[in-house]
């Protein structure tokens, strides 16, 4: 290899290290907007990011990442610990950050002339042998808010993961050509984490016990063989990322003791959930109402009533019917714990309590209870909220909006010709579409917005807090976008197009809100589909 060669891949070496820390900011940024209370929590993660970038880009002569790094340090430095980010400052951040976005591009990305989309996740790392596959998932993965590398060795994927850990890697079981090389990669490369990075296994060879045994060793979720469809992939990467951040579980307290109260909220606190504390048993119901919990931790014993009385009036209102209820007691007669739980208890711990034994506790049975709860509320298909409870949350935004005097949109969305998807590629692919667009909604909306499937090809969305010219223009850009994503099915591959009504709420009905927005989803198909329709337009 000549001096001239080598100095040329050098060159790219050190710029990949400092666009692949470059990314990690934007991450970390995103990271930041994600929720209303995050600002302060990772103003250390991007202070830390940022002063990394710098000194990469500065040592390996990357002037535009070394200059826009510099602005973002300078103005997180300013921006004193433990305080909110001021209007100034955020929007001289994001300056700063949009410029970073646009020396990150790649050079294949040249062409144009916007910055590239700045995705929501950590990366997702592609191991295959056929190259063609792996650039065309990432292409996908793109569409769906990922941002997806593909490697060609094993030491570019470990040099990779030593600098920013992945969501998850999509591995061929026979990366780097010998048999079984993928598995022994990742079989490394997981001695360095933590905690194991969740791992796809592809193999269009090998599906034995034996090979499938080594690879759940190491952290495989996943094993498809033969063969595995672009969209099903799509699907179990999504499965096994963490771009929709698990909301803490919101607990409800009720002890008359301030002490041991004051000791709850601290343990809960510190385990990451949000907690409420009542030391008055006759603040239950308001509590219920502003916090609506989804554990309740009583103390058995309280001046003027028990807990047991306490969980029946709690269960007399059919929305906290399924919430879990765990009494708190010195109480160990096993019999007296037994008929307390018969009153509308779910579990019992015995004063004094370990934090420990406490939070795996509420761990288990809110994991169970959202579960179930998911089970009545969201559409088995998409994970979407079904249509009973998709006019519930309708009818609570328009409270909220009156209270508020704020405004409200409510969008109805309609996947074109449907039918003949089903007809021409067969029902399963036709699921995928579906599953395919509510991802895209999910990932392109705030966590603030409702979606719903309404039923069959039919979908949803409220969007609080939101002018009927912002909803129009944020659906019709998710609308071009959906519509330039290839759908794959077998060897073939084609397009789907939606058509959307969106209605803004004047102080009317939901039935009226739901009627508005039908009609104008109406005009759309009139107008020859693949458009957005603004009500009363």
């Amino acid at each position: 290899m000549s001096d001239a060669s080598q100095k040329e891949k050098l060159r790219q070496h050190f710029a990949r290290r400092v666009t692949t820390q470059a990314r990690i900011v934007l991450d970390t940024w995103q990271k930041i907007h994600s929720s209303s209370d995050s600002f302060t929590a990772h103003r250390e993660e991007l202070l830390a990011a940022s002063d990394k970038l710098v000194r990469y880009a500065q040592r390996f002569e990357m002037e535009a990442h070394a200059e826009a790094g510099s602005t973002i340090l300078e103005l997180i430095r300013d921006w004193p610990a433990n305080s909110p980010l001021d209007d100034t400052t955020e929007r001289q951040l994001q300056s700063a950050i949009d410029a970073l976005a646009r020396s990150t591009l790649r050079r294949t990305d040249q062409s144009n002339t916007e910055a590239p989309h700045q995705f929501r996740r950590t990366p997702v790392y592609i191991a295959l042998a056929n190259a063609e596959m792996a650039n065309r998932l990432i292409r996908q993965l793109e569409f769906f808010g990922f941002r997806a590398s593909a490697f060609s060795s094993a030491e570019e994927l470990a040099e990779a993961c030593a600098l920013h850990k992945p969501e998850t890697i999509l591995m061929d079981v026979n990366f780097g050509g010998d048999q079984h090389a993928g598995i022994a990669t990742i079989e490394h490369l997981q001695e360095r984490h933590d905690t194991p990075v969740p791992i796809i296994f592809m193999s269009d060879e090998d599906g034995s016990i034996q090979t499938r045994l080594r690879a759940s060793r190491c952290g495989g979720e996943e094993f498809f063989y033969p063969a595995v469809d672009p969209g099903q992939l799509i699907e179990k990467i999504e499965t096994y990322t963490h771009g929709n951040t698990v909301e803490p579980y919101r607990v409800l307290v009720l002890d008359d003791s301030r002490a041991q109260a004051k000791f709850m909220e601290t343990v809960l606190k510190k385990a990451g959930m949000t907690a409420h504390v009542i030391t008055d048993p006759m603040e239950i119901i308001n509590a219920l109402d502003m916090f609506s919990p989804e554990i309740i931790i009583l103390d058995m014993y309280m001046p003027g009533c028990t807990g047991m009385e306490i969980a029946r009036v709690i269960r007399q209102q059919d929305r906290f019917h399924s919430v879990p209820i765990i009494y708190l007691s010195a109480e160990d007669d096993v019999t007296k714990q037994l008929h307390a739980m018969s009153l509308g208890g779910d579990d019992f711990l015995t004063k004094p309590i370990d934090p420990k034994h406490l939070i795996a506790t509420l761990h288990n049975r809110g994991r169970r209870a959202r579960s179930l709860l998911a089970l009545m509320i969201r559409d088995s298909l998409t994970g979407l909220y079904n249509h009973t409870h998709t006019l519930h949350l309708l009818d609570q935004e328009i409270v909220k909006a009156r209270q508020k005097n704020q405004p409200l949109c409510f969008a109805m969305i309609d996947i074109d010709y449907f039918k003949k998807v089903n007809d021409t590629f067969g029902h399963p692919i036709g699921d995928r579409v579906l599953r395919s667009l509510s991802m895209f909604l999910k990932q392109r909306l705030r966590k603030t917005d409702h979606i719903g499937r309404y039923g069959g090809e039919e979908f949803a969305v409220i969007l609080p807090n939101t002018r009927p010219s912002d909803a129009r223009n944020v659906l019709n850009e998710i609308r071009g976008r959906f519509s330039e994503l290839q759908q794959p099915a077998g060897d073939r591959e084609f397009n789907v197009t939606f058509s959307c009504g969106v209605a803004s709420w004047d102080n009317d009905s939901s039935q009226t809100l739901c009627e508005n927005a039908d009609r104008a989803l109406y005009v759309s198909k009139e107008q020859g589909r693949n458009c957005v329709t603004l009500a009363g337009n």
